[in-house]
């Protein structure tokens, strides 16, 4: 008897579940008049950077560049206009060499209304690079992270102010990294951006979705080569920039050392059948005729593996060795020749070109 009934209540259980599931309509009659309604997940927040140009914008500043006119020397008028960046609360700025190349007056509008007059500490042409002071309280200072890294795909935004439009953010990614076809030594190692770089960014801060500066903005390809061409911008490396800052503060300008050798990376193949153990290396193609070099013994045709303590994995590493090292210091270079190791010390000249050509 209680098999049955067992056997009759899990069938009705089984019946009535059956008619809930084929006729919906019956589940809101079964639900309490008090039960809770469905709760809807509300859609992500639109994607925004507005933390990121509130970091770093205030330390954004427009530069205007004036010069004495030519009729009336009494009189200063306006012949340029750019961007710079606030580094530090001691007022330095850095921007481009070419915003205040040929200025008599400098300038300086910060974002909050405050205007004052830069004082030139020091200027760089080879990295574009010039530093300038001013002297005022409670200045904003763009972030800054020394562990931040460059990397393809990073998204960037350029703040400046382009055409003197006032202060202007635009949006892109970090294309490529270490360009250097557009330097005039072939040497400087560029961030290129899509994030538009037009007249009046010169000299504006880079920055990652921090708010962190990732390079100065210095040109576009087409202001650099004439061409009709959108979405190539460069901007120089924050790291370097503050490298030539530091050099300019300490020094007045930037002391570079130089021996007098061009060269370039050799290939993976020749890695292993020449260096052994060394992870990279550059060949040298030429050495200046009475440099520091050719007076202490290296010759074309050298690999150059290691230069002091610094190992040469690339042509880049061994050049910013070099011009790192002070004049008069003396450096043991080690080259492999005719597949053995020879360590020539050399002593470093100081390079005074201006341009590298």
């Amino acid at each position: 008897m209680f098999k049955f009934l067992l056997r009759s209540t899990l069938l009705g259980l089984f019946a009535a579940a059956l008619v809930i599931a084929v006729v919906p309509e019956l589940r809101s009659n079964l639900l309490p008049n008090n039960a809770p309604a469905k709760i809807e997940i509300a859609q992500d927040s639109p994607i925004s950077f507005n933390t990121a140009v509130r970091r770093a914008a205030p330390a954004v500043v427009n530069i205007y560049s004036r010069q004495y006119s030519e009729d009336d020397r009494s009189k200063l008028k306006t012949q340029g206009l750019g961007s710079g960046v606030i580094v530090n609360d001691k007022g330095y700025i850095i921007t481009n060499y070419h915003v205040i190349a040929k200025a008599d007056q400098v300038i300086v509008a910060l974002q909050d209304g405050r205007i004052a007059s830069a004082q030139l500490i020091g200027q760089d042409q080879r990295t574009d690079i010039a530093v300038l002071q001013i002297s005022l309280p409670d200045l904003p200072v763009i972030p800054l992270n020394p562990d931040y890294t460059a990397k393809v795909g990073d998204v960037v935004l350029a703040i400046g102010n382009p055409y003197n439009l006032g202060q202007t953010t635009t949006f892109g990614i970090i294309s490529a990294t270490g360009r250097s076809s557009i330097s005039s030594d072939g040497r400087q190692a560029f961030i290129q951006t899509d994030a538009a770089i037009n007249e009046g960014n010169s000299g504006g801060a880079l920055v990652n979705t921090q708010g962190e500066l990732v390079g100065i903005n210095t040109a576009s390809f087409q202001q650099a080569t004439d061409l009709e061409t959108y979405g190539i911008s460069f901007a120089i490396p924050s790291q370097l920039a503050r490298k030539i800052m530091s050099k300019i503060i300490a020094d007045g300008r930037v002391i570079r050392g130089y021996i007098g050798v061009d060269g370039q990376d050799i290939s993976r193949m020749t890695n292993r059948l020449l260096l052994g153990n060394f992870t990279g290396g550059i060949v040298v193609l030429r050495v200046e005729k009475d440099g520091p070099a050719d007076v202490a013994g290296i010759k074309p045709r050298d690999v150059i593996v290691k230069i002091g303590d610094t190992t040469a994995d690339n042509r880049e590493n061994v050049m910013d060795a070099i011009t790192d090292a002070r004049p008069g210091a003396k450096v043991n270079i080690l080259v492999i020749r005719d597949g053995k190791q020879v360590t020539i010390p050399v002593t470093v000249g100081e390079d005074t070109r201006t341009v590298m050509e």
